[in-house]
């Protein structure tokens, strides 16, 4: 049996970047109401070693590039600078979002044959395609998505599994 690529992808991607937008929102709301500066949220960190909140969410934006762009053969799209602050983050996702709208399944037509090559921190990974996409890029992006999450929770913003995914109800 083979993976359906873009059912895997591109719909995952969509409703998880809509979640990490409508975090953003409330990070947006707890950052008016004080006390924390937009500056001391965006630069919040789980642990020394971590990437700040700013950096998590650009990242995970950036897996869903990394994940896909192999998959159809094309180069990594190139979106420009955004502001380094909520409203640039918030541009950055739509910005994606967007480009998501745009990719049919036909696209996808023989993607699963591929082997991809990506940098893995200090190593290079070469994979088929749907290891790729399952084992690697979406694994990163939830892990990048799942920080931001803590990170967020950690600063007092009112958050939930609800806000997470959507689908789980507890208010």
């Amino acid at each position: 049996m083979s993976l359906n690529l873009y059912a895997a992808s591109v719909p995952v991607f969509q409703r998880y970047l809509g979640q990490l937008s409508a975090m953003l929102d409330l990070a947006q709301t707890r950052v008016q109401a004080g006390p924390i500066s937009e500056a001391d949220l965006l630069s919040a960190r789980l642990a020394p070693d971590m990437l700040p909140l700013r950096s998590q969410v650009e990242v995970a934006g950036g897996f869903v590039l990394r994940a896909l762009a192999p998959l159809l053969d094309r180069e990594l799209p190139a979106f420009g600078d955004f502001s380094a602050d909520l409203r640039g983050l918030q541009a950055m996702i739509h910005a994606h979002q967007a480009w998501l709208m745009d990719l049919t399944p036909e696209q996808f037509a023989g993607a699963e044959a591929k082997l991809i090559s990506s940098d893995a921190g200090h190593a290079t990974i070469r994979l088929p395609a749907a290891d790729f996409l399952c084992q690697f890029a979406l694994p990163n992006f939830f892990f990048h998505l799942s920080c931001a999450y803590a990170i967020l929770r950690q600063q007092g913003v009112a958050l939930s599994k609800e806000d997470f995914d959507g689908l789980h109800r507890w208010r």
